[in-house]
């Protein structure tokens, strides 16, 4: 998947993160993005030079408007995904940095499953884009094994701090809004509760 709203295309991506390797469908290196292949292809036009009336497609091929739900938890998705790559950008730390990495393409897959809402979506497009529980566990076991070396949460935690630090807080907050926006396509039926997790 070259990018969530742009492309019908899936490929198999080994990312190591913490030492295990996690094969995920969607993650490229924004460095490759807009960069010619060495057998002269090039990367799908992120325009249409048609006009879109303020609509945009799914997965699935379903116009729908653009402040659609499915847009909104989409933009915020990407929005996290965009912050959380700051974030990388301010590090110092290689081996965080890398499971960011595996957070933003495990993004990538969960906006693949948001572009499929269930109500449009065939069989075949439900499985191709499903987010597969496993990612869960191992995202939790990895926020447990960071949260040992912190002390006691005794009070709340001001925003601040090294600009790695304050960046993560914005990128927390926008993941409380994306919880929002899922939260409404998961209410209507349109995504599992796995995306809602």
């Amino acid at each position: 998947l070259t990018c969530w709203a742009k492309s019908k295309y899936f490929s198999a991506r080994t990312v190591k993160s913490g030492g295990v390797r996690k094969t995920l469908r969607s993650c490229i290196s924004s460095t490759s993005l807009f960069m010619a292949h060495s057998d002269g292809s090039r990367q799908p036009k992120i325009y249409t030079r048609t006009g879109d009336k303020g609509t945009s497609a799914t997965f699935t091929g379903q116009r729908r408007r653009k402040d659609d739900a499915v847009f909104e938890a989409l933009g915020a998705t990407d929005e996290l995904n965009s912050h959380i790559g700051y974030v990388r950008s301010l590090l110092g730390h290689p081996e965080v940095s890398e499971q960011l990495k595996w957070v933003q393409c495990l993004l990538q897959d969960l906006q693949a499953a948001i572009a499929t809402p269930k109500s449009s979506a065939s069989e075949g497009q439900k499985m191709k884009t499903e987010f597969p529980a496993k990612h869960i566990k191992e995202l939790e076991q990895w926020i447990d094994t960071h949260s040992e070396s912190l002390p006691p949460l005794r009070n709340f935690i001001l925003p601040s701090g090294s600009p790695a630090g304050a960046a993560l807080h914005i990128a927390r907050s926008v993941c409380r809004r994306a919880e929002r926006r899922v939260t409404t396509l998961f209410l209507d039926d349109e995504v599992d509760e796995v995306v809602m997790r």
